[in-house]
């Protein structure tokens, strides 16, 4: 199998270790530990006021009255901060002088910083217009996550709601300062958000989630009178100041952007100034490795072509064929018997999946999470546009469990034998498992709990469908070939990515591809190219970080033999957060080593 490294080249093997090259280490130092503490305490505590609203979602509640400041002054102040929070790291907390445990805290702390600093040079405040995470989306989502419980939750509600048309003033200027840099998003992108804003302000006041969201909410204690005051004034903020200031915003969207948005042709950031720049820091970002485009680029073809052969030997037992392009005709030929029929199909699908994957966790986990997982609709506003699956992790003050939430929408359009892979990579073993574990996990700074690189979260996502696989989880063959048909989207993102933006792809280019060498439902795709158009790198995460857990895995087994027990391999990858490609070989390392 192939593996990655810097450059994609080769790495050692994490089972040997290899011979130092520097002299011992000097003793660990509590004046470096000590400042490490504070400045990871520092970077959390900055991190959760420039962004109140990730708070509040974490289950953080100080900051639940304010909305961030979008400012491009603020935005400056806080990279300014940053960079002095790095250089204090260097200066007084060096790795040299700290123990192992405190060296990885270290360790990630330099790279959450390194990136936030790195793709800040892309500006992308600046000219991005996302419709699956903009604040036509994000803050009608607020409605079913802002507290409500007592009175002073809903007057810090009423407080947020007030500051949103700031905010969004905010960023409807900054997209201006974009546009005169020669900086807009594609089309495509810019197209779906009008279109969701145009629905919104269509609605009337009361029917705003902004509105029934926090009041639906209401717990029983609260009187009728109180209800029917917090429900007037939630109606004159929507009235009286989210309306006009959407307006305003579509206003700059439709009448200021979209005329200079970048066409089908031109949807790669390699179009924008300083595209090829921000690309590289954006991969990094993601997978913490410096990748090469054109190598990840391969790389996703040799795993299609891998996942190809595994697909059509499972194929006659599945489908009854054999060659691929016969399994994905059968797969899309419309049977009725492939797809759901109603929302309440999926729905049932799901629970019924997270229920067998959770009888199942102590075959293949030493330490269980202890917060539960609960499935859910996507909601009415944004499931047009938002992707067949996600997972919201819990909030850390247990007003709110891990969430898989399933689109349901045109259930006639969403396959059946893909559901159960989609339950594992979001609930259990994935998501859930490794973000529940995370938050749980006891003297560790706040930062490592909550945040992380995506290749290791989303790569460990991709490991569980296989991981499934392994377990018997999956109830069919048909359901196993969902999953080989999910692992080669994944792979095909690989191309695609980089096509689209190092490689001068077009979006057509990028559609037709994933047609021809994936067995995903047509509808998906243009939903999904156009995310990879609108955030570039992340979608590499996932191939990336899964080949690096495998490769990582089989290393360990082949070095411990018998001792090789999976639960605690598990245990020591889920057992230090979502940390670096890099930091996890090294964990990884020491543990076969320690055996």
């Amino acid at each position: 199998m192939l593996v990655l490294a810097a450059g994609c080249g080769p790495r050692p093997n994490p089972a040997r270790p290899t011979p130092a090259a520097t002299p011992a280490a000097p003793a660990p130092s509590s004046a470096a530990a000590a400042a490490l503490d504070r400045l990871a305490a520092r970077f959390w505590q900055e991190h959760l006021q420039a962004d109140p609203v990730e708070a509040t979602i974490l289950g953080y509640h100080a900051h639940d009255d304010r909305m961030p400041d979008e400012s491009l002054a603020a935005r400056d102040a806080q990279l300014r901060s940053l960079a002095e929070l790095r250089a204090r790291l260097d200066g007084e907390a060096p790795a040299g002088q700290l123990a192992p445990g405190q060296r990885v805290t270290r360790a990630l702390l330099a790279g959450e910083l390194d990136a936030t600093l790195a793709t800040a040079t892309c500006q992308l405040e600046e000219w991005v217009i996302d419709p699956r995470d903009g604040p036509q989306v994000s803050y009608l989502d607020l409605a079913g996550l802002q507290p409500v419980a007592t009175a002073a939750a809903r007057a810090a509600l009423l407080a947020r709601w007030r500051a949103m048309p700031l905010a969004l003033d905010q960023q409807g200027s900054n997209l201006r300062q974009g546009l005169q840099a020669g900086k807009t998003s594609a089309a495509s992108e810019v197209e779906r958000v009008v279109r969701q804003l145009n629905e919104l302000l269509r609605r009337p006041d009361g029917e705003w989630p902004l509105v029934t969201g926090p009041v639906d909410r209401l717990p029983p204690a609260v009187d009728a009178e109180e209800r029917r005051r917090f429900t007037a004034q939630l109606q004159a903020i929507v009235g009286d100041e989210l309306r006009p200031a959407f307006a305003r915003y579509l206003s700059v969207v439709r009448d200021e952007v979209q005329p200079h948005a970048r066409g089908d042709a031109d949807v790669g950031i390699n179009h924008l100034p300083g595209g090829a720049a921000c690309y590289a820091a954006l991969v990094r970002a993601h997978t913490s490795l410096p990748l090469e485009p054109r190598a990840v680029h391969q790389l996703g073809l040799d795993e299609l072509a891998r996942l190809h052969a595994e697909i059509e030997a499972l194929g006659p037992a599945a489908v009854g064929a054999s060659s691929f392009p016969e399994i994905q005709r059968r797969l899309r030929s419309g049977d009725r018997a492939l797809f759901f029929g109603t929302r309440e199909e999926i729905e049932a699908s799901a629970r019924a999946t997270l229920a067998r994957a959770t009888a199942a966790m102590p075959r293949f986990l030493g330490r269980l999470p202890t917060t539960p997982c609960v499935v859910k609709r996507v909601e009415p506003h944004e499931e047009k546009d938002s992707p067949i699956a996600f997972y919201r992790q819990p909030a850390v003050d247990g007003s709110r469990p891990g969430t898989y939430y399933v689109n349901t929408y045109q259930p006639e359009t969403r396959p059946r034998f893909e559901a159960e892979a989609l339950a594992f990579h979001e609930s259990i073993p994935g998501h859930h498992v490794q973000i529940a574990l995370a938050q749980e996990l006891r003297g560790l700074p706040e930062f490592r709990k909550n945040l992380g690189v995506t290749a290791f979260v989303e790569g460990w996502g991709l490991y569980a469908e296989r991981l499934a696989d392994e377990l018997g989880l999956y109830s069919s063959p048909l359901t196993r070939l969902g999953r080989l048909s999910l692992e080669s989207w994944r792979a095909g993102r690989l191309v695609v990515d980089t096509g689209i933006h190092a490689l001068g792809w077009s979006r057509a280019q990028a559609v037709k591809f994933l047609l021809d060498n994936t067995l995903i439902a047509p509808n998906n795709i243009e939903n999904e190219v156009d995310r990879y158009i609108g955030w570039p790198g992340q979608a590499l995460a996932y191939k990336v970080g899964q080949l690096e857990l495998l490769r990582l895995r089989e290393a360990a087994r082949a070095a411990l033999g018998p001792r090789f027990d999976l639960r605690q391999f598990h245990d020591v990858v889920l057992g230090s957060g979502a940390v670096s490609l890099p930091v996890l070989r090294e964990l990884v390392h020491d543990w076969a080593a320690g055996r």
